[in-house]
């Protein structure tokens, strides 16, 4: 198996860099498209555990829409063969000073691209 396929890995840079942009935007539309559709699909997130493509759907478009900006540091994207990822990512924001984020996400290449099968997402102290 091939890690990091300079490919590969430059097509998740890419699809990663969409969904930070849609997910700072509240682009709820990119965010859907990015998720697997499926009732398999899972995403842990700072206050709710949701499970299903339904049930993230709900939460996005509940999801408050100012606000979302924030800066990425330490981000490491890994691909293992030619339709597997994991990027994992640390964050923070101005309004929540002494906190910081953590997000990790598992990409799958399906036939119509790249997709979130699974999401984690926390928040701990500096």
């Amino acid at each position: 198996m091939m890690i990091n396929d300079p490919a590969v890995l430059a097509e998740v840079t890419a699809v990663f860099a969409r969904y930070e942009a849609a997910l700072v935007a509240n682009d709820v539309a990119v965010l859907d498209e990015l998720f697997l559709d499926s009732p398999l699909t899972v995403r842990y997130g700072i206050a709710e555990n949701l499970h299903g493509s339904e049930a993230i759907r709900a939460f996005r478009l509940l999801r408050r829409s100012t606000g979302a900006d924030r800066r990425l540091a330490e981000t490491v994207i890994t691909t293992y063969g030619p339709d597997t990822a994991i990027a994992a990512t640390l964050f923070s924001h101005d309004s929540v000073p002494g906190r910081v984020g953590r997000q990790m996400q598992t990409w799958i290449r399906m036939p119509d691209g790249w997709r979130v099968a699974a999401a984690h997402v926390s928040v701990i102290d500096a």
